[in-house]
């Protein structure tokens, strides 16, 4: 899969989530694999860059190439703006946010409130792909609501503007994360499209993505919620799609990498937002073992780093041990 002047080395990628991909937990998925790893969505409004919040999801030191920053609004001088200066930052990649179904983005007239308005969206694409010289890229649902599922109608504004890849979450605007992702308008729209095409919603194994893959002719699959306490996933997909053998990792192995994220994330944000950022990757690496569940009372009430780090050490390790006995 090419994407402009990058050629992706492996079939799956990482979703860009809020409060999730922040630069520690995409360094790791990329380690195992992902071809992308978008940063979390930044707003266009530059009036907003100056919180914390915002100056580490622009914060891209010791990423690999290419770097993806996911834009959100909805004005296309705005976007148009933020993507320049974005790109004299070091973004390789600038991705355009129309599939995002929170309330308090849709209120704005953002996210996937855009798919409402065909016009809108164009004016945007047009004014993005024009400012900058690096590739454009797009993230969308199928539509508004089951009704309106126009993603094939917004993938061809798309592609007649310049965007270099499309990314679609098989789920509309008003089914927000409930219900099944349904991958029909997905393939529908790989009929209107000649640019790469990432399809994307309840992919969370190896054998669904090749099922996703097959099912809509899509170049590529994106996993979001499945990447949660599993950073992994993104080797066995890959070597599943490439009818390849991964070896099931040993615990011990494991335990290294989560002890290793939870440096990361103390280095990167700081004791008192590292323990926090730490208990919810804790809690999601816990929910993949059922031996593992125990450890998270003792994990989630920790209140610094070196309590949160030595009931992680000794409970995961002790965990490892379970499995070599």
């Amino acid at each position: 899969m090419r994407i402009g002047r990058y050629t992706l080395t492996a079939r799956s990628v990482l979703a860009p989530m809020a409060g999730v991909t922040d630069r520690p937990f995409r360094q790791l998925c990329r380690r195992f694999g992902a071809a992308l790893a978008p940063a979390e969505m930044l707003s266009a409004d530059q009036r907003l860059w100056n919180s914390a919040k915002s100056r580490r999801r622009m914060d891209h030191e010791g990423e690999p190439e290419p770097r993806v920053v996911q834009l959100l609004g909805s004005e296309p001088d705005e976007l148009a703006s933020a993507a320049r200066v974005n790109v004299e930052l070091g973004a390789e990649i600038i991705d355009i946010n129309m599939g995002c179904p929170a309330k308090k983005v849709c209120r704005r007239d953002a996210g996937s409130a855009l798919l409402a308005d065909e016009a809108l969206v164009e004016r945007i694409l047009s004014a993005v792909v024009r400012a900058v010289s690096v590739p454009v890229t797009l993230k969308i649902r199928t539509g508004t609501d089951g009704a309106h599922r126009n993603a094939p109608r917004v993938a061809a504004i798309a592609q007649a503007c310049g965007v270099a890849a499309l990314s679609v979450h098989g789920r509309t605007r008003a089914d927000l994360f409930r219900g099944a992702a349904e991958y029909h308008t997905i393939r529908r729209t790989r009929c209107a499209l000649d640019m790469p095409l990432i399809a994307n919603g309840d992919i969370d194994s190896p054998q669904k993505a090749r099922a996703v893959l097959d099912f809509t002719g899509a170049e590529g699959v994106m996993l979001g919620r499945a990447a949660q306490g599993a950073p992994w996933i993104f080797r066995d997909v890959n070597a599943f799609l490439s009818n390849q053998f991964a070896a099931p990792l040993l615990r011990e192995f494991k335990t290294e990498i989560i002890l290793q994220h939870l440096e990361s994330l103390y280095e990167f944000y700081g004791e008192y937002t590292g323990v926090r950022m730490g208990r919810k990757h804790l809690g999601w690496y816990c929910r993949q073992h059922s031996e593992t569940i125990a450890l998270r009372p003792s994990l989630m009430a920790a209140e610094d780093s070196a309590s949160q780090f030595a009931a992680a050490k000794r409970g995961f390790e002790h965990w490892a041990q379970l499995e070599a006995a």
